[in-house]
């Protein structure tokens, strides 16, 4: 913490020193954790706008000082969805909600990719996430467990950890074998190429996600998609259309629509193409759009 603080002292002396900075410049601040930028935007009186990200920090303290000086400096708020909005709202700051959007050469990789509900006589079912319980890591077993009898159906997990985590999280527990883990990398795109169906468990009242990228990277490959009934995720997905919305304690049911997808070749393509379709909404042309709306040109 003490590091943190010198960080953004030095941050502010450097911008105050800095000389040719236009009068008529807008401090743009990347989350609430840069505050040694907004404080020198309100102290010299130019433009502060905060693009926020997060949710909870902690301790309380920091959180309490960190939204109180963007109370006091911002001048015009952005967040990743509008449940993030109302999950951090900073007194009568004006306040914008802005989506993230999809690199572009991620997006050319899905534009190239031509989504099958099948590959190589398997129906896949991946996710992503931290090897947390709340990110619906037991239930992803469970799911897996339950539909053991499936020889076509296979389950793919990509943790964000390295090997040496994933061993100690499953240490002592059993792992179906219709599951393989994978640690962590920085080019998801293979495995969103094979796969039928992305999953996003995280607990509803554990874990609400603020926006839910890696179901709007699925919907680019036309991945149809399972996610939380609540949070970021429900402003992306529409129940039906691009996928479904359930919450991940109904294990029961989600085993039921994988079956039912696994087995309709017709419905899953309906929804592979609405999913394709409402991924190009979210693009960097998109993106900077709505940005130059709020910080102008």
């Amino acid at each position: 913490m003490i590091t943190y603080f010198f960080s953004q002292f030095c941050l502010f002396v450097r911008l105050l020193l800095t000389k040719g900075i236009s009068r008529n410049a807008t401090v743009y601040v990347n989350t609430l954790l840069p505050f040694g930028a907004a404080l020198y935007g309100r102290i010299t009186g130019r433009r502060v706008v905060y693009h926020l990200h997060e949710v909870s920090i902690s301790p309380a303290p920091l959180r309490w000082f960190l939204v109180a000086v963007a109370r006091c400096s911002a001048s015009d708020l952005i967040y990743v969805s509008d449940f993030h909005r109302n999950c951090l709202p900073i007194g009568t700051v004006p306040s914008h909600t802005i989506c993230n959007a999809l690199d572009t050469a991620f997006l050319a990789r899905a534009e190239t990719s031509c989504y099958q509900q099948n590959r190589e006589g398997f129906f896949t079912i991946l996710m992503l996430a931290s090897l947390r319980d709340y990110k619906g890591i037991p239930e992803f077993l469970a799911l897996a467990s339950s539909l053991h009898k499936r020889p076509d159906i296979r389950f793919e997990l990509v943790c964000n950890e390295d090997g040496n985590a994933i061993s100690r999280y499953f240490s002592g527990q059993p792992v179906p074998s219709n599951v393989a883990i994978h640690p962590r990398t920085s080019d998801t795109a293979p495995y969103y190429e094979r796969s039928s169906l992305v999953l996003n468990l995280s607990r509803p009242d554990e874990w609400v996600e603020t926006f839910g990228l890696t179901l709007l990277e699925a919907m680019a490959f036309g991945v149809p998609v399972i996610a939380p009934p609540v949070g970021g995720p429900a402003e992306i997905v529409s129940d039906g259309v691009e996928g479904y919305l359930v919450s991940s304690y109904e294990v029961e049911r989600i085993s039921e629509l994988i079956v039912e997808l696994a087995d309709d070749e017709a419905k899953v393509l309906r929804l592979s193409r609405n999913a394709k379709m409402r991924a190009a909404d979210f693009t960097p042309q998109q993106f900077e759009s709505q940005l130059r709306e709020v910080i102008g040109d």
